[in-house]
């Protein structure tokens, strides 16, 4: 499963409303790809249907898809948004990195 903060729900729906989604029914998906300075690197896009081979959970009112390859790395991780003058946007909280580089947006196990 992931989890969603407040602050991160707030920007998300936010976010969706701009780009003409609807956060009660559309999608925030998740998922992982090879790249980024550390190896591994997180995908981040709305979406408005699941395939079957999506996995689909709901926290604080937010609904993600997740890729099956991309779950087994993302089990567990928190989805936070840190805005402000010295914020980074959206910072994913995993519990399965091992090493993660120094903007976050990247990660290795």
């Amino acid at each position: 499963m992931i989890k969603v903060s407040e602050s991160a729900r707030h920007k998300v729906v936010s976010l969706m409303t701009e780009e003409g989604y609807n956060a009660t029914t559309d999608y925030v998906r998740v998922g992982v790809k090879s790249g980024g300075c550390s190896g591994l690197s997180y995908e981040l896009t709305f979406d408005n249907a699941a395939t079957d081979t999506d996995k689909v959970f709901e926290d604080n009112d937010v609904r993600i898809i997740v890729d099956k390859k991309s779950f087994l790395y993302l089990v567990g991780t928190t989805l936070e948004y840190s805005g402000g003058l010295n914020g980074k946007g959206f910072v994913f909280n995993n519990p399965n990195a091992q090493r993660t580089c120094g903007c976050g947006e990247s990660f290795s196990l």
